[in-house]
């Protein structure tokens, strides 16, 4: 047995966890991994998760909402890859698109063509398939829809 890690009260652990919430917007999936990493027991997991809801600390569709808003507008990631990553998280199907509705349309165009013209300016490759590629996979790989990843790259790369 390892006693090296303390072990928590029903309420010990609720209140803990409140914190954990308050601080930042949390999953399902984390919260519980974090109560796993507690070494609490199912039923009380169950329970705190439960309580987590009730008092509005833990809220999936507020998680999905601020998760996309946040990586779009710091990380620059496309809806591929938030959708990716909310998937990754157990998110559900219409929490996902509720939180990717929410990304001003013009606004995702916009900061797309800002992200492939501050990207082009540093790919030094003469070649211009190389560049191409270059630039296509760095957009495809921050979840850029591929449509919007070509159109941009023939406006670009003449």
């Amino acid at each position: 047995m390892d006693f090296s890690r303390p072990t928590y009260t029903l309420e010990e652990a609720t209140r803990k966890l409140e914190g954990y919430c308050a601080y930042q917007e949390r999953c399902h999936k984390e919260l519980v991994q974090k109560l796993r990493d507690m070494r609490m027991i199912p039923d009380a997991i169950d329970q705190i998760v439960v309580h987590l809801i009730d008092h509005n600390f833990l809220n999936e569709e507020r998680f999905a909402m601020s998760y996309a808003r946040g990586k779009f507008n710091i990380k620059k990631w496309g809806r591929n890859r938030i959708t990716q990553e909310l998937k990754q998280r157990e998110i559900s199907k219409y929490n996902i698109q509720k939180a990717l509705a929410q990304l001003d349309t013009h606004v995702y165009v916009e900061t797309l063509d800002a992200l492939a013209k501050k990207r082009l300016g540093t790919i030094t490759e003469s070649n211009i398939q190389k560049r191409r590629k270059k630039l296509a996979d760095y957009l495809l790989y921050r979840g850029w829809e591929s449509h919007l990843v070509y159109e941009k790259i023939s406006e670009l790369i003449k």
